[in-house]
């Protein structure tokens, strides 16, 4: 079996969802299946450099293949002409496309070009037909929707939803289109070379005999921060004591990440705050190893990637009933499950905060089921069925 995986971009600065086609690649080429990615170079929309990779040639990886084209002329909408003359030209060498994203250029035309070539293809929303997310550039959106993405869901095999939750939520624009429910995958965590907490604390400053709360995410106003940051000023005031510990950046809205730095200065979380930005590899390993609780109050999140990463390295985690594996996390007693709302925070961080044995449960909970349910082995087995079904349909 051939597969097309297409997506605007890989870049780290565009956040798990893009990024995932680099765990459901090698876990599909393990089982035999050709996968070729196709996508850009684009690494940001603020005047950063594009990534330095070559063009237009296969750039073997780990069983598969990328091949990048230039994103031109306007990074931010993610074009690429040589990458559709491309499709165009390969795309009866394949038995499915794989199209992650709608609203991007990119994407909404390889559809197109699919659909022309008779290439069947698959759908992933990213979490944007949630009508949070369509509220967003609204009348914009709704333009789009009626002169390209509605023959595109149309005419696509499938949508691919990552939680039922997500599913129930869309308005999918194509009504007769099949639903694919599958949730996204994580490579569990190395173990640090040192000690997580011990290495950390030397290494950021922070005082290891009391509770590490983190949240780690892309900084972005539907992350919930405007609930977090009072939620632990509340706590602070009533006497909890714990230390803050907020990774991530926002390449894509500088402004955005400058205005919460610029609130937990002037803030009494400030002494009991640490400010990493963006981390990856062992310093990412190492903090969500070290932390004792995970946060992520979000107004939607179609799967939460975040979640799963802290789940599989053993943390109990803190999350709004927005984050489309809430159900799950609360089945599996995996943490603390509340809603967009700051006493509801307050509540269920200082239930955590307060019984360190739970805590540990909890932790071993979500470790084990992330390690059953949200491993790219076994996912790519669901999706390897999913895509035989779809072409002996087609």
């Amino acid at each position: 079996m051939k597969i097309l995986q297409i997506v605007p971009s890989i870049s780290l600065v565009y956040g798990g969802p893009s990024q995932m086609v680099l765990g459901l690649a090698p876990a599909l080429a393990k089982e035999g299946v050709k996968v070729t990615v196709l996508t850009t170079d684009s690494n940001g929309d603020n005047g950063q450099k594009p990534l330095d990779v070559p063009l237009n040639v296969p750039i073997p990886q780990d069983g598969y293949e990328i091949i990048y084209f230039r994103c031109a002329p306007f990074r931010r909408y993610k074009f690429s002409l040589d990458l559709l003359k491309w499709l165009k030209t390969h795309a009866r060498e394949f038995d499915l496309a794989h199209i992650h994203a709608l609203f991007s250029p990119v994407s909404s035309a390889a559809a197109f070009v699919c659909s022309q070539e008779k290439l069947p293809y698959i759908l992933r929303p990213l979490g944007t037909l949630d009508p949070a997310d369509l509220l967003k550039k609204k009348q914009l959106k709704k333009l789009y929707v009626e002169i390209i993405e509605r023959r595109n869901l149309a005419k696509a095999a499938a949508i691919h939803f990552t939680s039922v939750q997500e599913a129930k939520v869309s308005e999918k624009f194509g009504a007769n289109t099949r639903d694919l429910v599958i949730p996204l995958g994580v490579i569990p965590p190395q173990s640090a070379s040192e000690n997580g907490k011990n290495f950390i604390s030397r290494k950021l400053g922070i005082p290891e005999n009391i509770p590490w709360i983190i949240f780690m995410s892309r900084l972005d106003p539907k992350k919930g921060l405007n609930l977090l940051i009072p939620a632990l000023e509340n706590l602070l005031e009533l006497g909890n004591n714990f230390h803050f510990i907020l990774s991530g950046a926002s390449p894509q809205d500088p402004d955005f990440e400058q205005k919460i730095k610029d609130q937990i200065a002037i803030s009494p979380l400030n002494s009991h705050t640490t400010i990493t930005g963006f981390v990856t590899g062992e310093l990412k390993t190492s903090l969500l190893q070290a932390a004792d609780l995970f946060v992520l109050p979000s107004y939607y999140e179609n799967f939460g990637i975040a979640v799963a990463e802290a789940m599989v390295a053993g943390k109990p985690v803190v999350i709004s009933d927005q984050v489309h594996i809430w159900e799950q996390v609360r089945d599996s007693e995996s943490g603390w499950v509340g809603t967009t709302d700051v006493e509801s925070l307050v509540n269920l961080l200082q239930a955590a905060l307060q019984n360190p044995q739970e805590c540990q449960r909890r932790g071993l909970n979500a470790q084990k089921y992330a390690l059953e349910n949200f491993s790219w082995d076994a996912i790519a087995r669901q999706m390897i069925q999913a895509y035989k079904q779809l072409t002996v349909k087609i």
